[in-house]
């Protein structure tokens, strides 16, 4: 009996590190690389403005935009003496190095080395130092990031909200101080709304959804897609079914749903810094009429995605500095915790539905022996609730071994499968087939007549087979 669980333990153990593990030479790093991925905001870059220091998948970078417009995410250090270009001159078209003039392009090539009397080679010796650039698009409001092979470089996803015009979404990113796969998991654990986020206040509508969730223990059915899944979760709510659809879509995106009687859609993508540290991104859009003072109010208080937070930077162990957003609850203040509010008002005392999770998801155990922000997933009592956790896990495990077996992720071949919505809905329905068939039609009527704000047509619920 012990061996079998030393066993199981090991197998635990290693595909915690499989999935944790982003650098280069690792598996998931690897396989992340075959998908864009998110690096910034757009509208953090102005054409010659500052740069932006970034560190995504361990990597140390900077992005700038270029006189014409162009985005460029290149190595953050300049290759003749490693000389930092955060604190370059953004002109002309290219990015110059303040120490000896060297001069870069968004491709990374160099233009100009300014320090040297140029020998009969000059042109050729310019092309010799180019630095590490990645393939970059702007889609959503958003500047995406490919760092893989180039000849196996996707199509970006086709979201819904990616399609809007710009009045319609609104995207955001901040600091999370673990791993990306502790923020993730959090979107694929539906029975915390219940607790977490439950709140006599009712600020927003997503603390009012947490209402509907009273029933604490939802019956759960899955349903595998190339995207990755969609779950719902049926509680009982007076005398009707209070259902949610959510979708989990490779390798870090959800589609969450909004609370019934409102309609917005809304999201959330894990981005990793490195293996303890991740950039979170929400997406929130209207398809039927650009987001309202209602849907500004809740992003602007801080009582749902995003957080309160302030625009600054922090310092890596190895001394490169990395611009972000960081939010003004945080581990340092306990999460502003208010222990009356908490004997009042909140399941938790804590003010704000991304600052309850991150809170708990920041302050998990490490691995022991290395640093913070890796949960010990040895030491989890996992139960049938966890459901879409385990299966998300699986499908990360088997992706990236899958990769090192010569097999690409099948999500890369259908981008247009990541058109969906998540959707909540009170229903006398029971069964989940019934529902799911019910509605699928009822919400591709009503998309139907908001088509002339989006790029292709809708599958509301799920992708057709």
């Amino acid at each position: 009996m012990e061996a079998v669980k030393s066993a199981a333990l090991n197998a635990v153990h290693e595909n915690n590190e499989i999935m944790t593990r982003v650098g280069a030479d690792t598996p998931m790093g690897n396989a992340l690389r075959r998908f864009w991925m998110l690096a910034l905001v757009s509208n953090e870059l102005e054409r010659d403005g500052a740069p932006v220091r970034l560190r995504i998948m361990g990597e140390d970078l900077v992005s700038f935009r270029d006189t014409n417009g162009r985005v460029g995410i290149v190595d953050a250090y300049c290759r003749h003496k490693r000389a930092p270009l955060f604190f370059g001159r953004n002109e002309q078209c290219g990015l110059r190095c303040v120490y000896h003039g060297w001069k870069y392009d968004v491709n990374g090539q160099c233009l100009d080395i300014p320090n040297i009397v140029p020998p009969d080679n000059y042109e050729t010796l310019v092309k010799r130092m180019s630095i590490k650039a990645y393939d970059t698009e702007e889609a959503g409001g958003v500047v995406w990031i490919y760092m893989g092979p180039k000849e196996k470089k996707p199509p970006l996803p086709r979201m819904e909200w990616m399609g809007l015009p710009k009045d319609y979404v609104h995207v955001s990113r901040w600091l999370q101080r673990s791993n990306w796969v502790q923020g993730m998991e959090g979107e694929l654990d539906t029975s915390h709304i219940g607790f977490l986020h439950a709140s006599n206040s009712m600020q927003d509508t997503l603390t009012r959804g947490a209402s509907y969730a009273s029933d604490s223990r939802p019956l759960l059915f899955l349903k595998e897609t190339d995207y990755g899944f969609y779950y719902a979760a049926r509680r009982s709510y007076q005398d009707q079914y209070y259902w949610r659809i959510s979708h989990w879509m490779l390798p870090m995106w959800s589609a969450i749903p909004p609370t019934p009687g409102f309609y917005f859609g809304h999201g959330r993508a894990w981005s990793p810094i490195d293996d303890y540290m991740t950039t979170t991104f929400a997406y929130r859009y209207r398809v039927d009429h650009p987001l309202d003072d209602e849907d500004m109010k809740e992003i602007n208080e801080g009582v749902s995605f995003p957080p309160l937070m302030t625009r600054g930077s922090i310092e890596m162990p190895n001394g490169h500095v990395i611009d972000t957003f960081l939010p003004i609850a945080n581990k340092a203040n306990d999460y502003m915790i208010d222990r009356e509010l908490q004997r009042t008002a909140s399941f938790t005392g804590i003010p704000g539905v991304n600052t309850q999770d991150r809170g708990l998801q920041e302050s998990m155990p490490g691995v022991p022996g290395d640093r913070p922000g890796i949960v010990d997933r040895t030491q989890e009592r996992l139960v049938v609730s966890d459901g879409p956790v385990i299966a998300a896990r699986r499908r990360l495990v088997k992706m990236a071994k899958d990769l090192g077996q010569g097999i690409e992720p099948a999500a890369l071949a259908r981008p247009e499968s990541y058109f969906v919505r998540g959707m909540a809905k009170l229903s006398e329905i029971a069964d989940f087939e019934e529902f799911m068939a019910q509605n699928q039609q009822e919400l591709k009527a009503e998309a139907a007549k908001l088509t002339a704000h989006t790029a292709v047509a809708v599958n509301v619920i799920a992708p057709a087979p």
